[in-house]
């Protein structure tokens, strides 16, 4: 039978595997601070298990107390790095007093005399802060149900294993130790340290390269500079595929863009497309698609609607970027859009409906620009 130093040993090293890789994985994507958290926290467990395989039956104040700070110390990044895995920021002072309490109950027993009371409120914190971090992957398994929840159940039975060590310390009255407890809960407890480390290892990284991959995939469809679609966006998104019959396609384009650029220069011309991209997004509904598709031009796809309402939410954003002006140094700068709408016909693809808003915004234009123009419908396939 494997003797629990021995387990000790075994966990030290996967966890040293699961530290490297975490790091590793902060150097390709150094903005995951999560990473070199949860990192800290293996290097700390790391060294508190290899502490506690190697002590050869010592159960001295200085050898419990310094691998007991060390693993309660690692536990505590481990929380927090989970925390800011879940929300993207790390709550601080909270997770700085519950570790101040943590080694205070845990230190203060040993220079009483009291080892056994030590050890009881050393697992009983280990299973506080499983049950947090597996409170956080609960909290958050609407991003992905599975490997959460998954997580999330590693981390209360590893919780339940400390929580066990402790009260079957308290059960036999052992609140004064001499050599190191060895019963069925540490066994467990060693036990479920391999498979939980291990399984929320690789969860967590997998979890972690989940996110990378949608963040990627995010920034490759979103335009820098106004966090609306990009061209490549709206033409994944609808295609050459039919569109609802009434589905309205508005295109805009600000007016003398170029002179903007020119006499008030790029930061200028920048600020002015924010100012529109956030008019658009006060006019428009959250199901409604907004895309940057070239320097000026913008497009919007709209729930199926009449075409005199679809014109209607055109004048509205039409009229609110006439009157708004953009604040750049000691300058207002105001511009105008011109709007090209339409409406889908039965059968019509993307594409086509497109065709025929460009071409009534290009009639705007030439009618003087800082207008609303409406395609006709069109009524055969």
């Amino acid at each position: 039978m494997i003797d629990n130093s021995t387990l000790m040993i075994a966990i030290a090293f996967s966890s040293g595997a699961l530290m490297l890789t975490l790091v590793l994985s902060w150097l390709n994507a150094r903005h995951d601070g999560h990473l070199i958290s949860w990192a800290a926290g293996m290097a700390f467990v790391v060294i508190a298990l290899a502490a506690l395989g190697l002590r050869n039956g010592r159960y001295d104040m200085l050898m419990q107390l310094g691998p007991f700070s060390a693993l309660i110390s690692g536990m505590a990044l481990i929380h927090v790095g989970i925390c800011q895995f879940r929300t993207g920021r790390a709550r601080v002072l909270p997770a700085a007093l519950l570790w101040v309490v943590a080694m205070l109950a845990t230190g203060l027993p040993f220079f009483m005399g009291l080892s056994g009371v030590g050890t009881i409120a050393l697992n009983l914190f280990c299973a506080i802060y499983m049950a947090l971090c597996g409170y956080q992957y609960w909290a958050g398994r609407a991003e992905a149900p599975v490997p959460l929840l998954t997580a999330a159940v590693l981390f209360a039975l590893t919780g339940i294993s400390f929580l066990a060590c402790a009260v079957l310390l308290v059960i036999e009255g052992r609140f004064v130790l001499t050599t190191p407890p060895n019963n069925w809960a540490e066994a467990f407890n060693s036990i479920m340290a391999i498979i939980g480390l291990t399984g929320i290892g690789a969860l967590s990284l997998t979890l972690n390269q989940s996110r990378a991959a949608r963040r990627h995939r995010l920034e490759a469809q979103t335009d820098s500079l106004t966090g609306l679609l990009n061209r490549r966006a709206l033409f994944d998104r609808f295609g050459k595929a039919e569109l609802p019959v009434g589905t309205a396609v508005l295109m805009f384009d600000i007016d003398h863009f170029k002179q903007i650029n020119d006499r008030q220069g790029h930061a200028a011309g920048d600020a002015v497309i924010q100012q529109f991209a956030a008019i658009l997004r006060q006019n428009l509904r959250d199901d409604d698609s907004m895309a940057r598709i070239g320097g000026e031009e913008f497009c919007a796809v709209l729930q199926p609607m009449p075409v005199d309402q679809a014109k209607l939410v055109a004048e509205r954003i039409r009229t609110d970027f006439e009157q708004a002006a953009v604040r750049l140094l000691s300058e207002n700068i105001r511009s105008t859009v011109s709007v090209g709408v339409a409406t889908s016909g039965a059968d019509e693809s993307f594409s086509s409906v497109l065709n025929r808003a460009d071409s009534a915004l290009y009639k705007a234009k030439d009618n003087g620009r800082n207008r609303v123009t409406a395609a006709a419908l069109r009524l055969i396939a």
